[in-house]
């Protein structure tokens, strides 16, 4: 039976978390101004724009949160010999790629 990632945990860093939190607060910042904009009847362009820079945001950050996932997370599932974590890997990656 598959492990739900759910109940999986990762444990970061204060410097990690306050990294990740940092960007996630940005990337809700550039929201909220988009919000704004929106409501102030902005060129739909210009909302655009701001929308393609916030997908970059989040762009950026997925491959953060990827990146620090192989190092460590899936780094000790192979050394512990739980193999299973190329499946979620694997399904991981189509995700990536819709």
């Amino acid at each position: 039976m598959k492990e739900s990632c759910c109940k999986k945990k990762t444990k970061r860093s204060e410097e990690e978390r306050k990294i990740i939190t940092n960007r996630i607060n940005r990337i809700e910042g550039q929201l909220k101004g988009i919000k704004r904009m929106v409501l102030e009847d902005s060129y739909c362009n210009d909302i655009l724009i701001q929308l393609s820079a916030v997908e970059n945001s989040i762009k950026s950050l997925s491959n953060l949160m990827l990146e620090k996932h192989l190092y460590s997370c899936v780094t000790r599932d192979l050394e512990d010999g739980k193999l299973e974590i190329i499946d979620e890997l694997i399904d991981l990656f189509k995700k990536f790629n819709k």
